[in-house]
Parts: C-alpha cells; sequence; structure tokens
C-alpha cells in the first residue's frame, strides 16, 4: 500500500533527527523519521545510555537514555510517525516529490532532512569465529537495559571508552565484572581506566590486560566460561561468564546517501549556514554535516536541526516564513498566534 506523501523525512533518529521531527510539527509540517536502528535514539541508545551528558541546555546532567526518552516525548505530542529497521538505499525524484527507498519501503516526501549522525553504524564483532553461533544468547554487543544482566557473571571484552564505562556501570549489578584487552595500552578516557584499575586493586573487578577469547565452555545451551589465550605466554585460563559483551568499536558508512549528488567530504555532507545541501529540498543537520567552524555536540545539532526544518518549511511552502516567531506565542500551543 503507497505511503502518504509527508512534507519532511527525517532520516535518523538520534537527537538532531528527533528535534527535527518535533520542529516540524511545530511548524504545521507533516513529518516522519526513517532509522537503520531497532529504537529511537541513535549512538545514545546503541553506544552509552546509561552516560551521563553534562551540555544540554536546561540540564545539569541527565542520562543519555533520559534525553531520548524526552526527545522522543516531546517530537510525539504531533503523533507523527517514526519508521526503525528502515535501511536506506536509494532516492528517486519525479514531479517533485522525492521517494526514500529502504530495503522494505518507500516512502514518498516534498523535503529531506539528514540526521543520520555518523551514518549507519553497526558494533564490530569478535574475530573469533567460536563465537558466532553465540550472538542474542549470551554474547550481547548493545546494552539497553543494565538491569538484565543484574547477579551475573560479565565479562567485556575491548579496551575503549564503552569497555571501560560498563565495566564501571556493571559493577555493584552484575554478580562479577571482569574486563579483557589485549594489551594494556587502553582508549578509554584516563579517569574511567583509573578508576577501573582501582577497582581491580580492591577485588571490585577483574582485569585481564595481553588476553584476548580462546574458547567458549557451554552447558545446557547457555555460557558458562570463557577460556582466554594470553598473548604473552601463550597460555590459556578459564574464567566464569554468564553473560559476553564485546565492546569492539563500530563500523559505519554513509552508504546510499554518497550517491545522491551532495558534496561529501570524509562521509561527511558540506552544507552551508542554511543547512543546505546543494540539492534543492535535501537538507542536513547534526553530525552528518560540515561547514567552517562546525561543532559536534548535541547543543549544536538542535540548532542545525531547527534551521534546516525552516528552510524545509520555507522551501515547500514559499509563502510561509522562514522565521517562525516563538514558540510562547504559537498557536498550536494554544497560545496567541504571532
Amino acid at each position: 500500500m503507497a505511503r502518504e506523501i509527508r512534507d519532511i523525512t527525517i532520516i535518523g533518529a538520534g537527537p538532531a533527527g528527533l528535534f527535527a521531527q518535533f520542529y516540524a510539527g511545530m511548524r504545521g509540517a507533516t513529518a516522519q523519521i526513517v532509522d537503520a536502528l531497532s529504537e529511537p535514539g541513535g549512538q545514545l541508545t546503541a553506544l552509552y545510555p546509561e552516560k551521563y551528558i553534562f551540555d544540554v541546555g536546561g540540564f545539569p546532567k541527565i542520562l543519555a537514555k533520559d534525553l531520548v526518552r524526552s526527545l522522543v516525548e516531546q517530537a510525539a505530542q504531533f503523533g507523527q510517525p517514526v519508521h526503525c529497521n528502515q535501511r536506506v538505499i536509494a532516492l528517486e525524484e519525479a514531479d517533485g516529490i522525492f521517494t526514500l527507498v529502504t530495503e522494505t519501503d518507500r516512502f514518498p516526501t516534498r523535503a529531506i532532512v539528514v540526521a543520520a549522525g555518523i551514518g549507519a553504524f553497526a558494533p564490530r564483532r569478535l574475530p573469533q569465529p567460536v563465537a558466532e553461533q553465540w550472538y542474542g544468547r549470551g554474547i550481547h554487543d548493545r546494552v539497553s537495559d543494565p538491569a538484565a544482566f543484574a547477579g551475573q557473571h560479565v565479562v567485556i571484552i575491548g579496551g575503549g571508552d564503552s569497555a571501560f564505562d560498563w565495566a564501571h556501570q556493571l559493577r555493584g549489578r552484575a554478580a562479577s565484572v571482569a574486563l579483557i584487552h589485549r594489551s594494556d595500552r587502553y582508549r578509554a578516557h584516563a579517569a574511567t581506566v583509573a578508576e577501573v584499575h582501582a577497582a581491580a586493586a580492591a577485588g571490585e573487578t577483574l582485569l585481564h590486560p595481553f588476553h584476548e577469547l580462546h574458547d567458549v565452555i557451554a552447558e545446557d545451551g547457555r555460557i558458562v566460561a570463557l577460556d582466554l589465550k594470553d598473548i604473552k605466554a601463550k597460555s590459556t585460563r578459564r574464567i566464569r561468564a554468564d553473560v559476553v559483551l564485546p565492546m569492539l568499536g563500530f563500523v559505519s558508512d554513509i552508504g546510499a546517501l554518497a550517491d545522491w549528488g551532495l558534496q561529501v567530504e570524509n562521509d561527511e555532507i558540506v552544507v552551508n549556514s542554511q543547512m543546505e545541501t546543494g540539492r534543492a529540498g535535501v537538507y542536513a543537520a547534526g553530525d552528518i554535516n560540515t561547514y567552517p567552524g562546525k561543532l559536534k555536540l548535541i547543543a549544536t545539532g538542535f540548532g542545525e536541526a531547527a534551521t534546516a526544518v525552516n528552510q524545509a518549511v520555507h522551501h515547500i511552502y514559499p509563502e510561509k516564513k522562514v522565521n517562525p516567531g516563538h514558540s510562547s506565542n504559537l498557536a498550536i500551543f494554544g497560545q496567541k498566534d504571532d
């Protein structure tokens, strides 16, 4: 069944995309979001939902998952859809209407705001073949609810921020936490590394540098232990494990966006001060775009989303002003209309 033509389709359900959807509703435009991930939030949901964010206006500090929840609630007041599990593979244009083509659907629209962050991304998987069959059955490369691991023996593999952040977050919730890395040089923030080292010295966390996964030990269809290989001594050791969390970073690419005739530099879309991409009706906001003086901050993305949507609304409906006026005076919120 053909979908309704929307005024604005936003690619990406991260902070900038969710705010763009709210702003489109505030301007009286019909909007929708398409996103490749299974739930809204982008990197905030997929990579660090339990991490505090300190530089969003109005919040002295806020957990990433709580910021996403608030953004979803803010956008939802206009009842416009978010389509998850939709990876964009092509863009068609005919008679002034774009059609975003995904792997399973087609979304017609009058304008597009690309708010795809770093593009479609996926966690790096463990290179050991023995691990593959256990993904989703004890090996999890994303953590959405840390409470799910309460009372379990958790092994984290990696040496970056995500690995150390989860080692910190899960300590005290899990029965035990072990951190495995191929070296003793870590890419995480120095303060977090120091905190995990202190926990290891106190016997609260197990730290195994110069080790890697060698084998998965299972009983009755569930993981019960891991064999680790000491890459220096060439020996192995067995540690208890109920859950394995590979935190090896992620791979990303902007996919089909690179073929849309936009100016792309280092997987970022070049825009002007109006968030215009150079292709009429296509705008970009958030981490996906670049321009002189660009700051890759959530706060910056919010402003860019507002600019992109206002320009898109004026592009679709030239009689509408680019500047909407103050929200405190808008009739759409039941206030006096300027």
